[in-house]
C-alpha cells in the first residue's frame, strides 16, 4: 500500500494526504513516479497529494470538469483514424499532472542535449562526409535501403549550417527507476502546442495549487525558440511560417495554434512556390519571400520534384531551393532517418566516436538482426522481446500491430532462429521494456497508470534549451500498449517543480517602449477561405429568411399549394433548397462548408467564433432530425438566425480591420446582394402572386423601416426603393456595393500609380450603375444583368487575388 506513514503526516501537517492515497496500490515491482521502490511518497509529490486529501469527490469533479470545458471551448481536438473514417475527438486530458523535481530535471536534460547534438553530428555526416558508415560504426543496408534517407538532400548544406533544430524524445522510466529513451522525434516533432494547452487546462483545474508551486513556466521556452528563429532571418522581408500538411492532419489544431502562439504564418504547400532558388508565399499582395520553414510534413512530402512525385501537399523545386541556401527549414528534410528504430543498436559506440564520452541517456537496448551475434542474442532471449520492423520510426508501443511479442515465437525457437535468419536485416529486437507508472484519477481514485514522457528541445541564440516540461501519455489499462492516443490513451500536463520560486515569463516584450507594425501579408489560399466563409454564411441566412417567412405562411394554412407558398417553393427548388424538409440538406450543406472555410484558417480564427460557429453547425444537425414543418421549423429558424447573428456579432465586434477582415467582409456583402437582387427580380414584378411584396420586405428584415418611411402600403415602388437602391439600409442592394466599393479600394495593388486597378474599377462600375437608378427602373431585366454582373465579380475578384 503506498501511503504516507502516520508520523511523517503529522509531522508535515498533512494528515489528510492520508486519504488521498490509500487506495493507490503501486503495481508489484514496477517503478513509480508518485512513490519510491520503498513505498514512501516522494517530497515533489506531498503538497499536490495534501491537497488532494482535503477535496470530497464533488470538489474534484467540478475542477475536472472546469479543465474539460476549458479545452472544448479553446477547440483543442486530435484526430482519430479508424477503419472506415477519421474524425475529430475531445482532447483526453488525465488531469492529475505528472510531477518530477527540479534536481532530476536537470539530469535528464543535460542527458537530452548530449543526445540532440549526438543526432545532429549524425545527420551531418549522413548527407555529408558519410564517415559513420566507412568507419563501420553504422551498417550500410540502414542507411541505403532505409525510406526515410533523401538521396537528393546528399552534400547540401543548411542555409543556417543547422540540421536540427526543434526535437523531442520519447522517455521512460524502467523498474530500475532510471530514464531511457525509447525514440527520437526529429522528423517534424508534434506535441509542443498540445503541451501548453495541457498547461493551461491542468492550471484551471489546480489554480490555487499551481499558484503556490514553484513550477517551471512554458512561455521562456517558445520565446527564446522565437527569437532565435527571428535573429537568423537574413532579410529583414523575409517571413517566418509553419507549413502543415492541412486540415486533415492528425494534429492540424496543433499547428494552427503554434502559428497564432508565436505570431507565425501559417502555410500548406500550395501556398508556396520557388521563383528563381527563392521560396515564396502567393499572397493577396503578390509573392513575398520566405525565409524560415518550420515543417510539420514528412520530408519527402516536401517537393513532388525530386522526392516523392505522388506528393499532393508539397512544393515543386523545394530542393533546389535548398541548394541555393535562400530558405532555412526546421528541420532539414531527411533528418526523419535518424528515428529509425535500429540506429538505437549502435548509439553507443557511435556517442563515444563523435563525442567522445557515453551516453548520459542511453537507448532501450536494441539489437539489429542483420548481423550475426546480435541475431543469435535475440533468438536465444526471444521470449523477452518484441520484434519489429527495423527501419520503422515508432517505438514498441506504437506501432498499431507491426510488432509482435517474441513470446509468442519463444516455444518454437527452430522457427523463430529460422525468421530471424531470413528476414534479419529488416527486424530490430527489443528489450520487452516494462515502464513506471504514474498517478491517473480512475473511477473516483488515484490509479497507478503506465506512463512515457515526451520532452522537447529547441536550438535558441544561448545553445540548447530543453522545455521544463513537456506533456506525459498515460496508459489507458495496465498495458503499455494502450498508451497513445489512437489506442485510447490520455495526455497529462507535466510539472518540473523547484524548491525554490520560478521566473513568471511570458512572450510579451519587456521593453516599455514598442514599434507598432502591420500585420504580416495575407496568403491567397487564407483569403480564399475568409471570402467563401462570407458567403457561405450570408448564403445560409438568406435561406433561413426565406424558410422562415415560407413556414410561417405554411403555419397558418396548412396548404402548401397555395399560389404564393407554391412560387416560393419553386423559386428554393432553383436553388436546390426542398421545402419538403423542415431544415433541407443544402442549408445543412452551407453551414457546414463555412465550417470547413473557417477551419482551414484556424490560426486566424478566434476561439469564440470558432465555438460560436461549431454550435451553429450542431444546432442545425439536430434541427435537421426533430424539426416538423410549420410553426416547429419557424421557431426552429428564428433560434437559427439568433445564433447566426451571434456569430457575425463576434466576428464583426472582434476582428482586426485589416486584409483578412475585408475579403470576408466582400463575401458576405457579395451574397447579400446577390441574394436580395434575386429575390427582388422574382417577387417585385407585376406577375408575383398577392402577398409576395410584404413577404419579401419580411425576408429583407425590413417591415417597420417601410411602415415608417412610406405613408402608402406596400408597393413595387416603395419595396424597391428600400430594398434595391436605399444606401442606409443594411439589406438593400446598393448598401452591399457601397460596402464592397470601400472594402475594395482598400485591398493591396487597389490603385496602382495613381490608377485603379480593373478589379477596382468593377467594383466603382458596379456601384455607381445601381447608384443612379431609379426605381421605376428596376425592371426584371436590370435584376438579371445585374446577377450576372454580380456573378462576374466574383470572379475577376478570384483571378485578381486568389489564384
Amino acid at each position: 500500500m503506498a501511503t504516507l506513514s502516520t508520523a511523517e503526516a503529522e509531522k508535515t501537517g498533512k494528515r489528510a494526504a492520508i486519504d488521498a492515497v490509500s487506495a493507490y496500490a503501486a503495481l508489484p515491482g514496477l517503478a513509480d513516479e508518485m512513490v519510491d521502490p520503498a513505498g514512501v511518497v516522494r517530497p515533489v509529490w506531498r503538497h499536490l497529494l495534501s491537497t488532494l486529501g482535503r477535496m470530497d469527490g464533488s470538489e474534484l469533479a467540478n475542477r475536472f470538469a472546469r479543465a474539460d470545458r476549458y479545452l472544448r471551448d479553446a477547440g483543442v481536438f486530435y484526430r482519430a483514424y479508424g477503419s472506415k473514417e477519421t474524425s475529430e475527438r475531445n482532447w483526453p486530458l488525465s488531469h492529475i499532472p505528472v510531477l518530477i523535481d527540479d534536481r532530476e530535471w536537470q539530469s535528464l536534460s543535460r542527458g537530452i542535449i548530449q543526445r540532440v547534438e549526438l543526432l545532429e553530428r549524425i545527420c551531418a555526416d549522413l548527407y555529408g562526409p558519410n564517415e559513420l558508415v566507412a568507419k563501420g560504426l553504422l551498417p550500410p543496408a540502414l542507411v541505403a535501403g532505409n525510406p526515410e534517407f533523401l538521396r537528393p538532400m546528399v552534400g547540401i548544406r543548411p542555409a543556417d549550417g543547422h540540421f536540427l533544430h526543434f526535437c523531442s524524445f520519447e522517455i521512460g522510466r524502467g523498474p530500475d527507476g532510471n530514464w531511457w529513451v525509447l525514440a527520437d522525434r526529429t522528423e517534424a516533432p508534434s506535441g509542443a502546442g498540445f503541451a501548453l494547452e495541457n498547461r493551461v487546462a491542468t492550471t484551471r483545474a489546480f489554480s490555487d495549487l499551481y499558484a503556490e508551486s514553484h513550477v517551471h513556466r512554458l512561455a521562456g521556452f517558445f520565446g527564446a525558440f522565437r527569437d532565435a528563429l527571428q535573429s537568423r532571418k537574413r532579410s529583414p522581408e523575409d517571413r517566418i511560417a509553419i507549413l502543415t500538411p492541412g486540415l486533415n492532419n492528425e494534429t492540424y489544431f496543433e499547428h494552427a495554434y503554434i502559428a497564432r502562439y508565436l505570431g507565425f504564418m501559417l502555410l500548406e504547400g500550395e501556398d508556396l512556390t520557388v521563383v528563381n532558388g527563392r521560396v515564396m508565399v502567393r499572397t493577396v499582395a503578390g509573392l513575398k519571400p520566405i525565409g524560415i520553414l518550420w515543417r510539420r510534413l514528412d520530408s519527402s512530402f516536401a517537393d513532388p520534384l525530386e522526392l516523392n512525385q505522388r506528393s499532393h501537399i508539397g512544393t515543386p523545386g523545394m530542393v533546389d531551393a535548398l541548394r541555393s541556401a535562400s530558405v532555412s527549414i526546421v528541420n532539414a528534410l531527411g533528418s526523419g532517418i535518424l528515428e529509425t528504430r535500429a540506429f538505437l543498436a549502435f548509439m553507443p559506440k557511435i556517442c563515444r566516436h563523435l563525442m567522445g564520452e557515453d551516453q548520459i541517456l542511453p537507448s532501450i537496448a536494441t539489437w539489429w538482426c542483420g548481423q550475426k551475434p546480435e541475431r543469435d542474442q535475440v533468438a536465444a532471449a526471444i521470449g523477452k522481446m518484441v520484434i519489429g520492423p527495423a527501419y520503422s520510426t515508432r517505438p514498441f508501443f506504437d506501432d498499431n500491430g507491426q510488432s509482435v511479442l517474441g513470446s509468442s515465437r519463444a516455444g518454437a525457437k527452430g522457427k523463430a532462429a529460422d525468421w530471424l535468419e531470413a528476414d534479419g536485416a529488416k527486424l530490430v529486437g527489443q528489450e520487452l521494456v516494462t515502464l513506471s507508472t504514474t498517478p491517473a484519477w480512475v473511477n473516483g481514485r488515484l490509479t497507478p497508470r503506465p506512463m512515457s514522457l515526451r520532452v522537447y528541445v529547441a536550438r535558441t541564440r544561448e545553445g540548447w534549451q530543453v522545455m521544463p516540461g513537456g506533456f506525459a501519455r498515460i496508459s489507458s489499462g495496465e498495458d503499455a500498449a494502450a498508451i497513445t492516443m489512437q489506442a485510447g490513451g490520455s495526455a497529462a500536463d507535466v510539472w518540473i517543480v523547484s524548491d525554490k520560486p520560478v521566473e513568471r515569463t511570458t512572450l510579451l516584450p519587456a521593453e516599455e517602449t514598442f514599434i507598432r507594425t502591420m500585420p504580416g501579408s495575407l496568403p491567397s489560399r487564407a483569403a480564399d477561405n475568409l471570402f467563401w466563409l462570407g458567403r457561405y454564411i450570408e448564403r445560409a441566412e438568406g435561406a433561413l429568411r426565406i424558410l422562415r417567412a415560407w413556414h410561417g405562411r405554411f403555419a397558418e394554412s396548412a396548404d402548401s399549394s397555395l399560389p404564393l407558398l407554391k412560387d416560393i417553393t419553386d423559386y428554393l427548388a432553383a436553388l436546390d433548397i426542398d421545402t419538403k424538409q423542415a431544415v433541407p440538406d443544402s442549408l445543412v450543406a452551407n453551414v457546414d462548408s463555412a465550417l470547413f472555410s473557417a477551419g482551414n484558417i484556424r490560426d486566424r480564427f478566434s476561439a469564440d467564433g470558432w465555438l460560436a460557429l461549431n454550435d451553429l453547425a450542431k444546432t442545425v444537425r439536430k434541427f435537421q432530425s426533430t424539426v416538423e414543418a410549420g410553426d416547429d421549423a419557424t421557431h426552429a429558424m428564428t433560434i437559427l438566425l439568433r445564433k447566426l447573428a451571434g456569430f457575425a456579432g463576434l466576428v464583426h465586434e472582434n476582428m482586426y480591420r485589416f486584409t483578412g477582415w475585408r475579403f470576408l467582409s466582400i463575401g458576405r456583402y457579395l451574397e447579400r446582394g446577390l441574394h436580395m437582387t434575386r429575390l427582388l427580380g422574382h417577387m417585385s414584378g407585376a406577375e408575383a402572386p398577392d402577398g409576395a411584396l410584404d413577404m419579401l420586405l419580411e425576408i429583407g428584415d425590413s417591415v417597420m423601416t417601410h411602415r415608417r418611411r412610406y405613408n402608402v402600403n406596400t408597393a413595387p415602388l416603395t419595396v424597391t426603393d428600400l430594398l434595391a437602391l436605399d444606401p442606409l439600409n443594411p439589406r438593400s442592394v446598393l448598401y452591399q456595393l457601397n460596402e464592397i466599393r470601400t472594402e475594395v479600394e482598400q485591398l493591396p495593388n487597389a490603385f496602382v500609380n495613381g490608377q485603379m486597378s480593373a478589379f477596382c474599377r468593377e467594383a466603382v462600375r458596379l456601384q455607381s450603375g445601381l447608384a443612379v437608378m431609379t426605381p421605376d427602373g428596376m425592371t426584371s431585366a436590370v435584376y438579371q444583368r445585374l446577377e450576372l454582373e454580380l456573378e462576374r465579380f466574383s470572379d475577376i475578384l478570384a483571378q485578381t487575388y486568389l489564384n
